[in-house]
C-alpha cells in the first residue's frame, strides 16, 4: 500500500519535472498528459473492466483537445535531442496511470491514507530538491499562493482523485480528466492572460462533447461499488 502510493505520488512529479526540465514544455506536456487514455486502456488490462467503444473514442478526442490547448496553436515539434525528456513524460504518464488504476484494484487502504503519502512524497521531493536545485525561497505574497497551491491543486486534489477511482467509473474519470487544461484556459481567458482563439473552440468541443458521452458512465451504478 505505502509503496504503492508513494511511487504513484512521488514518481509522477519527478519525472514529470524532469521532462519540463529536459524537453520542450510542449511537447514534454502532451507526451505527459496521455495518463487519461492510459488510465482508459489499463482499467481493461488490470481491472478487466470491459472497454467500450466510446471509450476509445472520447479519450482520443479529449487527447486531441488537450493538445489543441497545450500547443496553443503554435504547432508541435519533437527532436531526438530531447529524448531523455520524451522518456521521462512518458514514465509520468504511465506512473499516474498505473497508480490510479491499481488503486482501485487493490483499494482496501483508506482515502485517508493518501495524507500519509503526500508527506512522505514531500520529504522525498526535499531531498532531491537539496541534492539537485538550488533553493530560491517565496517572498511575501508567494507564501500565500504556495500554501493554496499545497492546499488545493496539489493536497485536497489528490484526495478526490483517490475517493473517485475507488467509487466511480475509472474509466469515465479518465476521459474527464481532459476538462483539467481546457478550465485552465478558460481562466486565464476570464483573467485576461489568454485570447479566444479557433482552436479554443475546437478543442472545447471535443473536450466538452467527449465529457458529455463519457458521462453516460458516471451515472451508471456501478456493482463494485455495492460490495
Amino acid at each position: 500500500m505505502w509503496l504503492l502510493g508513494i511511487a504513484g505520488l512521488f514518481g509522477y512529479h519527478f519525472f514529470y519535472f524532469v521532462a519540463m526540465r529536459r524537453a520542450p514544455v510542449v511537447e514534454a506536456s502532451l507526451i505527459a498528459y496521455l495518463w487519461p487514455l492510459l488510465i482508459v486502456l489499463l482499467s481493461s488490462l488490470l481491472l478487466g473492466e470491459k472497454l467500450r467503444w466510446y471509450h476509445v473514442v472520447v479519450a482520443l478526442s479529449g487527447f486531441v483537445g488537450a493538445g489543441l490547448l497545450i500547443a496553443g496553436g503554435g504547432g508541435v515539434d519533437f527532436e531526438w535531442r530531447y529524448a531523455p525528456g520524451y522518456l521521462a513524460a512518458l514514465v509520468c504518464a504511465l506512473t499516474w496511470s498505473t497508480y490510479s488504476v491499481l488503486s482501485r484494484k487493490w483499494g482496501a487502504f483508506p482515502t485517508t491514507s493518501v495524507a500519509g503519502f503526500c508527506l512522505a512524497t514531500a520529504a522525498l521531493a526535499w531531498i532531491c530538491h537539496a541534492l539537485l536545485e538550488e533553493t530560491t525561497w517565496p517572498i511575501g505574497w508567494q507564501w500565500g499562493a504556495v500554501l493554496a497551491l499545497g492546499l488545493g491543486p496539489v493536497g485536497l486534489a489528490f484526495f478526490v482523485w483517490d475517493w473517485g477511482v475507488k467509487r466511480g467509473s475509472i474509466q469515465a474519470l479518465g476521459t474527464i480528466s481532459y476538462l483539467a487544461p481546457l478550465l485552465s484556459t478558460v481562466l486565464l481567458i476570464l483573467a485576461g492572460r489568454a485570447e479566444p482563439s479557433l482552436s479554443l473552440g475546437v478543442a472545447f468541443t471535443l473536450i466538452v462533447g467527449g465529457g458529455v458521452l463519457a458521462s453516460r458512465d458516471i451515472f451508471r451504478r456501478d456493482p463494485a461499488t455495492d460490495s
